[in-house]
């Protein structure tokens, strides 16, 4: 399965709820499946023409049950650029986004 997932978490006074529960939810999850690089969630804001950023997590395809818990909606793979990592091992920049730099 090769399908990312995303999910609004607000704006950027009210994500770091949704954030943290996202978190509480894939770590066990991360932990259990043996911490796999390709497995992680990103966030970045993303305003659109909008006065205020909104806040979307990205879940990589192997954070799938992860992204099925908060009934996250299948998306294109997000650009690395702006992105920031909320769950997962910093080594899954390579394995996730090989074509472009850190």
């Amino acid at each position: 399965m090769n399908t990312w997932f995303s999910l609004s978490l607000g704006d950027g006074i009210t994500a770091s709820t949704p954030s943290d529960q996202i978190v509480d939810e894939f770590q066990p999850a991360f932990e259990a499946a043996g911490k796999p690089p390709e497995m992680a969630v990103f966030t970045r804001p993303e305003s659109e023409g909008r006065l205020y950023c909104e806040i979307i997590a990205y879940f990589s395809p192997a954070a799938s049950d992860v992204a099925e818990a908060f009934d996250a909606k299948p998306c294109d793979p997000p650009q690395r650029a702006g992105l920031g990592l909320l769950a997962g091992e910093p080594n899954c920049w390579s394995v996730l986004f090989p074509e472009s730099e850190i």
